[in-house]
């Protein structure tokens, strides 16, 4: 059964669908790591020791990253299909009572007399089309754009190259430019980011951004305290 996929053709919003996903991952690798990276090299001003730990965090982020996404998908989707397992059953057992549900719904829109009795006719005429709307009126679900598999596969990548993107530098340059180096290559990706995700969903792309670059200078200042506050000489 592909019905739900009538309800959503625009192609542009599973690509909004899709980025989203790359975002959650990129976003959180980036800014995880950033911090870890300013916080040992705060503490240690060991540039070798950073990477190592930068290493180490971005892949086993990457996949618990991606094994999150992939679970909480899963379930999300097995939720979505008892749900709907359940729909099914009422309408075939009560379909008078389901009928009133959906008279319920578009009296609610505003819909009155012959036309609110014409679309109650319609819907419930068609069990694919009544199905669909009791999922998305009355549950308020809808079927996840991305399948499971493919949601943990790009949050682990996505979580992957994000996290390489604060230790590049580190292998290239000397202390502590690598480290300013680091953090200004950090800034810029975030608020490229936020820029792509606020033209492909809705928002200001410069305010999305800036929030997106924000949020993650204030994790990496975390980093950065914690390591001068505890930092030690290696």
């Amino acid at each position: 059964m592909r019905w739900w996929k009538k309800s959503n053709p625009d192609s542009h919003s599973k690509v909004g669908a899709l980025f989203n996903e790359f975002i959650l991952g990129g976003q959180d690798g980036l800014v995880n790591v950033l911090g870890i990276v300013l916080g040992v090299s705060a503490a240690s001003s060991n540039l070798q020791l950073a990477i190592i730990a930068g290493l180490a965090a971005t892949f086993a982020e990457g996949f618990s990253m991606g094994a999150v996404a992939y679970t909480s998908s899963k379930a999300e989707e097995s939720y979505y299909e008892s749900e709907k397992e359940k729909e099914i059953s009422e309408i075939k057992d009560t379909p008078k009572q389901e009928r009133k549900e959906i008279y319920d719904i578009y009296y609610k829109k505003g819909f009155r007399g012959k036309l609110l009795n014409d679309i109650v006719k319609h819907i419930t005429s068609n069990k694919k089309i009544w199905l669909n709307i009791m999922m998305k009126e009355e549950l308020k679900l809808e079927k996840d754009k991305v399948n499971p598999l493919k949601k943990g596969l790009i949050v682990g990548l996505a979580t992957v190259i994000g996290s390489m993107i604060p230790i590049i530098s580190l292998f290239f340059l000397k202390f502590p430019i690598a480290i300013y180096s680091s953090i200004i290559i950090s800034a810029a990706a975030l608020f490229v980011t936020g820029a792509i995700e606020a033209k492909i969903n809705v928002g200001n792309w410069v305010k999305k951004g800036f929030q997106l670059m924000l949020i993650g200078m204030i994790a990496a200042v975390i980093g950065f305290a914690i390591g001068k506050i505890l930092g030690v000489s290696v």
